[in-house]
This record gives structure tokens, sequence and C-alpha cells, in this order.
């Protein structure tokens, strides 16, 4: 008989992880790229502002998107649970009420962004040449954002339904379209950020209208009938769960947005440098952010199946292999830095920034891989609200303190602003076991030994 392999609750726990993993870690390449293409080509073919523009944008976007996705959450783990309990028959009613949730959410932000782009722009300190090209790049993507938060939302349905494939069909077809999209755009039209903001759009676009075509001829593990699609309680379940990721990301992404604006009053040059080094760090953090997610839909069926000893495992078996990974990149990144940031700019003063700001957050290439690890484990498990508090402290207590302090002395460094990453990363860990201590002493009084 041949074996399900979408189904984690039993077999290699090494082997299905990786085969799990790898098609997250693809999507996660592709979106990178798709990003960091924004980027290359305004570098390229528009301007040093330009570059300054799209960067401060798209950390505005990023806050809405990454809460999206950090609310969605709660819809992979509970499709997860439901699948390990073999309550398949509730997982449209989950899908139907977050139809209704996230349009409703769409409507909401794409107002807030269309209206508020300027003070944003103003509020992120974006150097006096970059304001214009902030505003354009937010209120085009702002006009745009119901797919984004589509993409997001379709892309967690099928991770909770144990496929990682399907998300990378969709983000490979986006990013397809934005390189087509920026080409077209800005290097032969010229229109500098607003065809970097138009491409993301239309890409998303595009991704959305085929992956639901894609969805209608597959054939899923359950049933959804247009009655399904109406506010019901399943919302109420995967918010309780998604809420603490979103708002954690809420708060970790506006600390990202106080950093850019600490760097931002530091001049152009540091702006662009720290944009082009920011898109180098989502490859960085390419091997843990697949790590967290696979773990997180591998966790949650093995704790509906009450499997806790392979959700153990699996946590440390991603732990190793990205760490191991981590080693490598951290190395590449600490002292070639140069090298990727020249594909970005051909401004000499703005490559030294960005290697600059890499050097100091090169150790977090490791030390990721180990607390998202903690952290997919912990989501799994629908502990969010303990991933949100763990997420907030080192945040608040590390990170941001230490950037302000770095950003704030007289020539001040892009290397020590870097460093507080990996500062804060560690911070989190020692958080993280110490929880993890205190978690399993609780399964084993409660189970009587673990399972």
């Amino acid at each position: 008989m041949k074996e399900n392999t979408n189904d984690f609750t039993q077999g290699n726990i090494v082997s299905k992880m990786i085969k799990f993993m790898i098609p997250i870690l693809g999507a996660l390449i592709l979106q990178a790229m798709y990003g960091a293409v924004d980027i290359i080509v305004v570098g390229r073919f528009g301007t040093t502002a330009g570059i300054s523009g799209v960067s401060t944008g798209s950390s505005i976007v990023n806050l809405v998107i990454f809460t999206i996705a950090g609310l969605s959450m709660g819809i992979t783990v509970l499709i997860g649970q439901y699948l390990g309990e073999k309550r398949a028959e509730r997982i449209g009613k989950v899908i139907g009420g977050a139809v209704c949730l996230f349009v409703a959410l769409s409507v909401l932000l794409a107002a807030f962004l269309l209206i508020f782009a300027k003070p944003l722009a103003l509020l992120m300190q974006a150097p006096a040449e970059a304001v214009s090209d902030t505003v354009t790049y937010v209120r085009i993507c702002g006009g745009g954002i119901v797919f984004i938060i589509a993409y997001n939302v379709i892309s967690s349905i099928f991770r909770g339904l144990g496929d990682s494939k399907m998300p990378l069909v969709f983000v490979a077809i986006a990013c397809v379209v934005n390189i087509i999209g920026d080409l077209l755009f800005v290097a032969v039209f010229k229109m500098n950020v607003a065809g970097a903001a138009l491409a993301t759009v239309l890409a998303q676009a595009v991704s959305v209208i085929l992956s639901i075509l894609i969805m209608q001829r597959r054939k899923l593990p359950f049933t959804m009938t247009v009655k399904d699609i109406r506010f019901n309680p399943e919302i109420a379940r995967f918010v309780k769960i998604g809420t603490p990721i979103a708002l954690q990301e809420i708060l970790t992404e506006l600390s990202f947005l106080a950093l850019c604006a600490f760097i931002n009053s530091l001049g152009l040059e540091a702006s662009s440098g720290y944009g082009i080094a920011n898109k180098i760090v989502v490859f960085v953090m390419l091997v843990p952010g697949s790590l967290m997610q696979s773990m997180a839909s591998f966790v949650a069926q093995n704790v509906g199946a009450q499997r806790e000893d392979r959700a153990r495992k699996a946590m440390v078996t991603g732990m190793l292999f990205g760490g191991s990974i981590g080693v490598v990149i951290g190395i590449v990144t600490f002292f070639w830095g140069e090298v990727p940031s020249a594909i970005f700019s051909n401004d000499a003063a703005v490559i030294a920034r960005s290697a600059e700001y890499l050097r100091g957050f090169a150790p977090e290439a490791v030390v990721t891989a180990i607390l998202f690890s903690f952290m997919g484990y912990y989501n799994g498990h629908g502990k969010t609200l303990f991933v949100m508090l763990q997420g907030i402290s080192q945040t608040f207590l590390v990170r941001l303190p230490m950037s302000y302090i770095m950003s704030r002395l007289p020539d001040a460094s892009l290397t020590g602003i870097g460093l507080a990453a990996p500062s804060a990363t560690v911070f989190g860990i020692m958080i993280n076991l110490i929880f993890f201590m205190i978690y399993t002493k609780k399964l084993r009084q409660r189970n009587g030994v673990l399972k």
C-alpha cells in the first residue's frame, strides 16, 4: 500500500520533514527573488532615491503582509489538527469563515494604506529625496492588498493540508509575472518605483486567479459548499490560534520599521545600503523560515494524533539541520557581503554600507534556525501566546534598544546595528529553552509519560 506523504504521524521523520520542507524553501526562495527583483531593477534602471523608496515602502507594506501571514497560521494549525483528529468534515467551514474574515480585513487595510501613506512615510523618516517614491509604492500596493492577502491565505490552507508543493507553484507564477512586470514598467517605460509597485500587485493578482482555478480542479481531502462561506464559530478558533502570532508579527514589523527609521536618519547612502542588505537578509533567513512553517504543520498533525514523541524529534531535527546550513551561510555573509550587494547597485558607497550591515547580521543565520524550530514546535501545539510574548521580549528588550544605541553613536556603524538581531535571538533561545523544560514537565504530569 502506498504511504500517504502528507501524513506526518508515521514514517521516517527526517525524510518526511525534508520532503515537506523543500517546496516551502523553494517558495520562500522565489518570494525572496520576488522582493529582490524590485530593488535590482530600480537600482539598475531607476534612481538611488528609488531604492530607498522601495525599501521604506515595502517595510510598511510588509507590516500588513506578515501580520496577515501570522493570523493565517491559525488556519494552518487548525486544519492540521483536524486532519490528525480525522475530522476533515470541519475544514470546509474553516476555509469558508476565513474567506469572509479576510475579505473584510482587505477592505479596511486598503483604505488605511491609501489614506495614511504620506504620514507613514514621514513617520519612517524617509530621506527627503525618497518621500514621494515611498508614498507612491505604499498607495499602489495598498490598492491591490486584497490579492496579496488572498495569496497568503490560500498558501496557509495548503500547508495545513500537508501540501507544500502548491504554494510553491503559486509563488513561482507570481515571481515570473513580477520579473516581467518590473522589466516592462521600470526598464522599458521608466516608471521607477511606481512600476515596481504595479508589477508586485499584478503578479499577486495573476497568482491568486490561477491558484483558485487550480484548486477547483484538484481532489482535496474535504468538501466545501457555498453555505460554508459565512461568519461561523471556526473563525473564533483559528483567530484564537493566529492572533498571538499576528500580534507578534505586528510588533516585530513595527520594530523593523523603527530600525529602518533609525537608519534612514543616517542619510540616503545608509538608507539605500540597508534596503539592499534587507533583501539579502531575506535569502539568509530562507532555511529558518521554511523550518518554522514546516515544523508547525508537522507538529500540529502529531499533536492531533497524540504523538508527542515525533513532535519533539521533529524540533531537534530542525535545529540540527538548519543550524548546520546556517554555519555555511553565516560565514559567506560575514566575509563576502559585498558580492551579493553589488548585484543590486553600481554605487560603491551603497554597496559598502550594505556589506557593513551584513557583517553584524551574519550570526543570525545559525541562531535563528534554533529559535524558529522552537517557535514552529510551539505553534504546532497551539501555544501561540507564548510565541508572541517571547518575540515581544527579545524585540523590545534587546533588538530595538541595542539598534537605537548603535545608531546614535558617533560615526555610527551599520555592523553594530546588524549585530542587534543575533543578540536578540540568543536571548529568545534562552527564554524558549526554559519554557520547553517547564512545558515538557507539565506534559509528563498530565500524561504520566510522554508517548
